[in-house]
């Protein structure tokens, strides 16, 4: 700041400037008349300036340079309009510096600058200041006020103008000496302060500086609001978030962005690369501007980082690029899984469609893989994977329970993040992964929200285009995703849930397919996992069929994976043990190895009876064959059902029973014999649970069988669900139940006459040697399943009723 002491302006007639001056270079201010201002002399020739000024009348020319950071400028490196100033006080600083304060006297051009060693001299032309006669007092006296008054405000505003300075500018009239007092103070940069010297008519210098305050006003007025502002929501442990609140806003007031950090150039570097959609780059500009405004180490600064790492992270417009030759799809299909055609067709069919309109928008199925437990849905996601050339992600939805699972957390929330179906796009990095819902059938529902209602939105293609996650907060398109569900039930799903996908069903394995499996994927995968790839082994087909049908029970492949894997582990301890001959698992190395059969296929009865029927059952892990026994006791017409049966299992058996009552006198059972005997129905492997109405017409015919004293044909297997009235309904679960009869050895089947058209889809290696007849009515069934006459001494209990 400068000094507040001037001179009078009459002072400079009772001094003699001489012609001829010693040049003092000013690098970074401008001395203006009557100002007082220190200087720190160091260089050489304003050293010499100094001496000789101070060797005769003490005053100096001073002229600005113009760059400043030249240190010795030459003749053109200065202005050629300074001021003459006096020396008043000199002091010499230890390192050689000298400090003087000069007082500016009068503005004054050099006509001529000589160049001495350094030391420069110049011809000094004073300059005459004189106001402009034309101009009004009026409008002099106008103008000189408004510039007090908005000098005032700008002390009032925090502008380091000390009370002299101001004090004395409310007491000079003269408006050539306020504009230079008020330019002096102002801490203009030398450009402008240079700029106001070369003015000399005063009112004109004023109307400038007067500009200038008014531009110096202005941003301390927003100054003061931005401190005003930060003010109201900064506590004392917020000063340094105070400040840099300050130097944000002035940068962003002088258009200053350079100085961004590289973290927030990462985001929108980011946001560039994954063309995010508009909605999503306003979202995110909006967090940039609140991550701006927060403190950096707060715990609202770490929330938006998250958020916005998450946001320009995901793969918006990033797709893979679909394999689309049908040939290499179907031999990829091929080579990983054996059978499967209906899937593996779905799959050509989707691409074929795909090749032939050319769109990346053609909307994939929702798939819906069901079957029992270990015949490949997980791995058959990952093969159609690699034969569409996509990526795959795999999310297990069995036990999961809460809604934000799937749509995420909300992000008031403490540790929130994206739902599941997000951060898996996130980690296959593409928009068009191959997405497996594994286990729908195990979603749980609680007060936390029931995922499967949220997993509607995502099912859906109508609606996934426009997928709204709860953290992400912004639309994401789904529509390309082809995601694939897997279950081993359908009845757990909810109907709506249901109605969005195509299911396919999965059906256990024959004993023949799993023969071939085992050849092309299971051995060669367990041969090489055991160390064995190198050795010569073999399992003859006698063996492996034994360990299929004696060691497993199952309509997968996961313990036959496990007992092929038992037989490599021990086979490969001889060879560590230094047996290297060859070796060949046979039918007796194979009760060796794995010791005795845990398992026996399904035998039938040993001789046919009376009041014992065989019925077909569907189990999760496959086909089963179904015992149902009733006998007749003493008793008021009860009916008691026993071996775990469900509800449905029970109204079936009840249903049967009031059929027989309800018809039974055509066939010559006797009303009164129910009045006189209760029934007793039985279905062993009592502690396994048994439901479904499938057993119908097999406890009609074991009634029947009973009450008429007529055995039931051991050889003839029945499945169908019976109604009042008789007739025989479909039921589900053919081929598991037709491939269980096979392997037992039954010789006919009965099955409802509605259920041909599953027949189509059973292989004809499963039905070839196999009666399978067509029922419409439980008398069709009891023509063929009951004998004429018993072949053994009627049970207690049993016999023609009458």
């Amino acid at each position: 700041m400068s000094d507040p002491n001037t001179a009078d302006p009459n002072d400079r007639n009772d001094i003699h400037i001489p012609d001829v001056l010693p040049v003092l270079p000013v690098r970074d201010a401008v001395v203006f008349p009557y100002i007082l201002l220190p200087l720190s002399v160091l260089h050489d020739g304003s050293l010499k300036a100094v001496e000789k000024a101070l060797a005769g009348s003490r005053l100096l020319l001073l002229l600005a340079q113009h760059d400043e950071s030249e240190e010795s400028p030459d003749e053109d490196g200065l202005h050629h309009l300074g001021t003459v100033a006096s020396i008043m006080r000199m002091l010499k600083l230890p390192d050689g510096r000298l400090r003087i304060l000069v007082q500016g006297l009068a503005r004054a051009r050099a006509t001529h600058l000589n160049d001495q060693e350094g030391l420069f001299q110049a011809r000094v032309e004073l300059l005459d200041d004189s106001d402009d006669p034309e101009i009004s007092t009026q409008e002099i006296d106008a103008l000189v006020r408004s510039v007090r008054e908005r000098f005032e405000q700008s002390a009032a505003l925090g502008k380091n103008i000390s009370p002299d300075v101001l004090s004395l500018a409310a007491q000079l009239p003269d408006a050539g000496r306020l504009a230079d007092l008020v330019a002096s103070n102002l801490e203009l940069p030398v450009s402008d302060a240079q700029h106001i010297l070369e003015i000399l008519p005063p009112v004109k210098r004023l109307r400038t500086v007067s500009d200038l305050l008014t531009r110096e006003l202005q941003v301390l007025t927003l100054q003061h609001e931005l401190s005003s502002e930060a003010r109201n929501e900064m506590d004392r442990s917020q000063r340094e978030y105070f400040l840099r609140q300050q130097l944000r806003a002035i940068q962003q007031e002088l258009g200053d962005t350079s100085e961004l950090s590289d973290e927030i150039a990462a985001y929108r570097r980011n946001a560039e690369e994954k063309e995010l959609p508009e909605e999503a780059r306003e979202e995110m500009e909006r967090q940039i501007r609140r991550l701006e405004r927060s403190h950096p180490d707060s715990a609202e600064s770490s929330i938006l980082r998250t958020h916005l790492e998450w946001l320009t992270g995901l793969p918006w417009a990033k797709v893979s690029s679909d394999h689309l030759d049908l040939k290499d799809a179907r031999a990829v299909l091929d080579e990983d899984h054996y059978g499967l055609e209906k899937v593996k067709q779905r799959i050509l069919e989707f691409l074929a469609v795909r090749k032939l309109r050319g769109d990346e928008r053609v909307r994939g199925p929702i798939l819906c893989f069901v079957g029992p437990p270990g015949v490949g849905k997980t791995s058959l996601g990952r093969s159609i994977a690699r034969a569409m050339g996509r990526e795959f992600v795999r999310i297990s939805l069995g036990g999961v329970r809460d809604e934000a699972e799937i749509r995420g957390h909300r992000r008031t929330y403490v540790g929130a993040l994206p739902g599941r179906i997000l951060q898996g796009l996130h980690q296959a990095e593409t928009s068009n992964p191959i997405f497996m819902l594994d286990e729908i059938d195990k979603i749980g529902a609680d007060y936390r929200g029931d995922p499967s209602a949220a997993l509607l939105e995502v099912l859906d293609p109508e609606q996934n285009s426009t997928f709204r996650d709860h953290y992400l907060g912004v639309p994401y398109d789904l529509s390309k995703v082809l995601f694939i569900a897997t279950a081993n039930l359908l009845d757990p799903i909810q109907p709506a849930f249901l109605d969005r996908m195509e299911v396919l069903r999965l059906s256990g394995y024959t004993e023949q397919e799993k023969l071939i499996i085992a050849r092309r994927h299971l051995i060669p995968k367990q041969r090489e996992e055991n160390g064995l790839a190198e050795h010569s082994l073999h399992i003859t087909d006698p063996a492996l069929k034994r360990v299929i049908s004696h060691y497993t029970r199952e309509a997968g492949l996961r313990n036959l994976e496990r007992e092929i894997a038992a037989l490599f582990r021990k086979l490969a301890m001889r060879v560590a043990d230094g047996d290297e001959r060859p070796a060949k698992v046979g039918l007796k190395q194979v009760d060796q190895l794995l010791g005795a059969a845990r398992h026996f296929p399904e035998e039938l009865l040993d001789q046919d009876r009376v009041g014992v029927a065989t019925g077909l059952a569907w189990t999760a892990s496959g086909g089963d064959l179904l015992f149902i026994e009733v006998i007749a006791l003493p008793g008021k017409g009860k009916l008691t059902l026993t071996g775990q049966l469900g509800d449905v299992m029970k109204e079936s058996a009840q249903a049967a029973l009031s059929y027989v009552r309800a018809y039974g006198e055509r066939r010559g059972i006797s009303a009164d014999y129910f009045t006189n005997h209760d029934l007793h129905v039985h279905v062993p492997a009592g502690s396994i649970p048994k439901d479904g109405p499938s057993a119908g017409i097999t406890m009609a015919t074991a009634i029947v069988s009973l009450l008429e004293g007529r055995p039931v044909h051991r050889a003839v297997a029945m499945t169908g669900e019976i109604t009042l009235r008789g007739d025989v309904l479909p039921i589900g679960g053919l081929k598991e139940k037709v491939l269980a009869a096979r392997s037992a050895g039954i010789q006919q089947v009965i099955i409802p006459k509605l259920n041909s058209r599953d027949l189509k889809e059973i292989p004809s290696a499963l039905t070839q040697g196999l009666e399978v007849h067509l029922a419409e009515h439980l008398d069709e069934v009891l023509e063929r399943a009951l004998l004429p006459e018993a072949t053994e001494p009627a049970a207690p209990g049993s016999g023609k009723a009458s």
